[in-house]
């Protein structure tokens, strides 16, 4: 039961770790790989913000190796956390909001929808300031029509 409750509070961290990192790691000194993802539709099917895919991969690889030694522990269980928010990620992110992949191509739900007007308003701004809405799975209310 702890193993599962250190999963889902990693999971719920990592909004937190998101939203900051994109306000002030993607829109600060690593807008250069980011920068991309802000302009008018991509040239190419990979973009240079995709490298943020990896460095969030990282310390969940770490974290599994060094939750199998000696037996499972609760490394193991942060980094499952840390795989689960970079899989819902990628589907709310790449597939439902920029439909990198058509598989969700229609949807009627408030709370998706309401993501997804978020993410627009965050994608007005092409520069790295004045930005908002940095966050993925919690937006401000005011984007869900409930």
């Amino acid at each position: 039961m702890i193993f599962f409750l250190v999963t889902i509070f990693t999971f719920l961290l990592m909004e937190c770790v998101t939203w900051l990192t994109h306000k002030f790691v993607m829109h600060g000194f690593l807008w250069y790989f980011h920068e991309d993802h802000h302009q008018p539709r991509y040239q190419h099917w990979f973009e240079r913000n995709d490298v943020f895919f990896v460095i969030f991969a990282i310390p969940s690889i770490v974290l599994f190796y060094l939750g199998l030694e000696g037996g499972l522990n609760y490394k193991f269980f942060i980094g499952l956390g840390i795989l689960l928010y970079g899989l819902a990620y990628f589907l709310v992110h790449d597939v439902l909001i920029h439909r990198r992949f058509k598989w969700f191509s229609k949807t009627n739900n408030p709370y998706l929808t309401g993501l997804r007007k978020a993410h627009k308003v965050h994608h007005k701004h092409l520069g790295k300031k004045e930005g908002e809405c940095f966050g993925m799975l919690f937006v401000p209310y005011k984007y869900f029509n409930l």
